[in-house]
């Protein structure tokens, strides 16, 4: 049986200010903030997961907030720009750290579309075609089960240098952890290079690029965000991993007071 992608799960940038970045997507967009943790490989960095109610695949955004990041680098093999539908009309074209973000009314919030800059189309494209299972549905456009990716040529640009206001990454989901795996051998099968899988508590992810260099991630639907909190309480308390528990003092003194 064909294994096949469902659309996106999230999108992973940088942000600036902690604080800011909440009030923005909680207040402006009107996004329920269902996970407050820490970058695993970062605890004295915040992670931000917001979405719909519960935080269901493919409505999640998700920020490290980053206050003093160096400048970075607009290039290719970055993402540069999401279509999100949010139940509000907002006339913001960016967030407040710069990530260009064209909000558009919808019942319910959910990714629409990403673009991709990279300086040949030409390998993205039959990468997503060939490889993703994606389908062309236009000059550069490219759609699989309702999420749409565009890819902007760039010729000779200077690859991106990551930043606070800059994507970091695009997850795309799977079921579970079975169509994950096979999805990794089928990977590494054709030569890409991918990750171990690695557990997020709220999912497990693989990581690879795509032959323009943009980061993507497969990410399973579950376990969710309900393993650690009720439904009415998500977001409400700062939640660690396991390994970080014991720490949990000094972990929290090191990140910004909300």
């Amino acid at each position: 049986m064909e294994i096949v992608l469902l659309g996106f799960h999230h999108v992973t940038a940088f942000a600036g200010d902690a604080q800011t970045n909440l009030n923005f997507y909680t207040q402006t967009l009107g996004l329920r903030l269902v996970k407050r943790t820490v970058n695993y490989d970062d605890p004295a960095t915040y992670h931000f997961y917001y979405g719909d109610e519960f935080g269901s695949p493919g409505s999640l955004l998700t920020f490290f907030p980053w206050p003093t990041a160096p400048a970075g680098r607009e290039g290719s093999g970055q993402a540069i720009g999401i279509r999100y539908a949010v139940p509000r009309r907002v006339p913001e074209t960016h967030d407040p750290a710069g990530l260009r973000l064209d909000a558009v009314p919808g019942p319910t919030p959910r990714i629409e579309s990403v673009t991709l800059r990279v300086a040949d189309a030409g390998p993205s494209a039959r990468f997503l075609t060939e490889m993703l299972g994606f389908k062309e549905c236009g000059a550069n456009r490219f759609e699989l089960a309702g999420s749409l990716i565009e890819l902007l040529e760039a010729p000779g640009m200077e690859r991106a240098k990551l930043s606070s206001g800059m994507i970091h990454h695009i997850a795309l989901r799977v079921a579970d952890e079975a169509a994950q795996n096979e999805w990794r051998a089928k990977l590494k099968g054709s030569g890409v290079r991918v990750t171990r899988v690695i557990d997020r508590q709220y999912f497990r992810s693989i990581y690879f690029r795509e032959p323009g260099g943009v980061l993507f991630e497969i990410a399973t639907d579950g376990p969710g965000f309900l393993i650690d909190e009720a439904a009415d309480a998500l977001g409400t308390e700062l939640k660690l991993p396991p390994w970080l528990e014991p720490i949990r003092e000094g972990v929290m003194r090191r990140l910004p007071a909300l």
